[in-house]
């Protein structure tokens, strides 16, 4: 409840919840949204959204006033403006959740998933100017850090159906940028013979801010899905901490590589597939890319669940291996050091003081032996790994592991889940990981495809 000052203001100016208001305080003006009223701060304190995103809270003194300048409308609600266009290409947006689809928390501060896909358009109505939104959907809506394999299979039955429409030219993802890059992977191995693009969305800040990220990289999401030549998978977000473009990064070789920046996502041992700016101009970068085809899209759906990803680090314990293997785990991504290494002993050292319970070489043999596959990816995230040029990744490989070149530990793990089910042996398994299924490996590095 707010004070009778306060309530006596708001009932003189017939004012509620959601309207635009106008509050003169101690000479100064104050334009904003009355938000809901926040029990934390006090009954004689009134909030306020600002113009630029931010909230601002007003304390009540004598000679306070609040006019109504117009209403905003429920705070929890957004209107359908949606306008079918069938003059322009059409694609479809299906919602699952993360920053791009929340809603601010005033009584906690906090951000919770509340937006449906509706709400999300309004954000950027300018889509409308070149898009024709035939198909909007929500599967599920899930925080990026609490997806599983499951909501994958789910999204790739959504996806194929959505793009085995002959009208849709493509779809468009939003998403929680966390586990983007997974999701990204999965949706590469999953969606097989793709013949239209595939573009992941999301935010890094979130809508209620002044600083919203979503709405440029949800248009050139949309840009690329409907104009694009490029039938791929791809994460679409910021390439500058400004709003002036975004990157289209190949499903499998992307990585988000900062915990706030707008331009986290970075393509890794790759060149970005594309450079996309708001007004729909796309080049393209790399010139190995699937291109558009007709025909259907399959969702493959099988996954194996039981696979985990280690990382290695200096007195890692083998018995982590041990511990998973006997609980089950079929596959095991080691994210190693440098070209590969795990603590072995046989580096070529004699110091002397390596105790031979931290030997990965052991539990790594008795893993592949027991049908277990382990994957070997590099923590330096650029690079590849080798099993040739050091003694001990000779042993290493000959004890069983697989070197998995440059692919990404992230990727590793999702197509190791994709490999198992679907080899008859560990030997099978061994010859489909290694093969280049969605661009998971780029044979010839080159200097540009390094973060600089």
């Amino acid at each position: 409840m707010y004070s009778r000052e306060i309530e006596r203001l708001l009932n003189a100016g017939k004012i509620m919840e959601g309207d635009a208001v106008e509050v003169l305080l101690n000479g100064k003006s104050h334009a904003g949204i009355l938000l809901p009223k926040i029990s934390d701060v006090g009954e004689n304190v009134i909030t306020l959204k600002l113009d630029n995103g931010y909230n601002v809270g007003l304390k009540f003194a004598p000679g306070m006033q609040i006019k109504k300048t117009g209403s905003a409308g429920k705070l929890s609600q957004m209107p359908r403006l949606i306008v079918e266009k069938k003059d322009l290409p059409s694609i479809a947006i299906i919602s699952t959740g993360g920053t791009i689809g929340t809603h601010i928390d005033y009584k906690t501060g906090g951000v919770f998933m509340s937006r449906t896909p509706e709400e999300i358009l309004a954000m950027a109505p300018e889509l409308q100017n070149f898009v024709n939104l035939k198909s909007l959907s929500s599967p599920f809506r899930t925080p990026s850090e609490d997806m599983t394999i499951e909501n994958w299979k789910i999204l790739a039955i959504e996806v194929a159906k959505q793009l085995n429409d002959p009208e849709i030219k493509g779809v468009v993802i939003t998403h929680g940028t966390d586990t983007l890059h997974y999701t990204a992977s999965a949706l590469s191995f999953m969606l097989t013979d793709l013949g239209k693009p595939v573009a992941l969305v999301g935010a890094q800040k979130s809508p209620d801010r002044g600083s919203f990220d979503g709405t440029l990289n949800l248009v050139c999401g949309s840009w690329f899905a409907a104009y694009s030549d490029c039938a791929e998978v791809a994460i679409v977000m910021h390439g500058s901490d400004s709003d002036d473009f975004c990157y289209a990064h190949r499903g499998t070789k992307a990585r988000k590589m900062h915990s706030t920046r707008r331009d986290a996502f970075r393509s890794v041992n790759d060149s970005p597939l594309a450079k996309i700016l708001a007004d729909g101009k796309i080049e393209m970068l790399n010139g190995n890319f699937k291109k558009r085809k007709d025909g259907k899209t399959i969702a493959d759906t099988e996954m194996e669940n039981s696979v985990a990803i280690l990382k290695i680090y200096p007195g890692s314990d083998p018995k982590l291996l041990e511990f998973l293997v006997s609980n089950g785990c079929r596959g095991v991504v080691l994210e190693a050091t440098g070209l590969g290494h795990v603590p072995t002993g046989q580096g070529g050292t004699d110091s002397g003081v390596f105790d031979k319970k931290f030997n990965w070489l052991p539990e790594i043999q008795s893993a592949s032996e027991k049908g277990v596959l382990i994957a070997i990816t590099s923590q330096t995230i650029y690079g590849r790994v080798s099993p040739s040029v050091y003694r001990n990744l000779r042993l290493l490989f000959d004890a069983g592991a697989v070197f998995c070149e440059d692919m990404l530990t992230e990727t590793a793990y999702v197509k190791l889940a994709f490999t198992l089910a679907h080899s008859k042996n560990i030997e099978e398994a061994k010859k489909i990981l290694l093969e280049n299924l969605a661009g998971e490996f780029n044979k010839r590095l080159v200097e540009k495809d390094i973060l600089e």
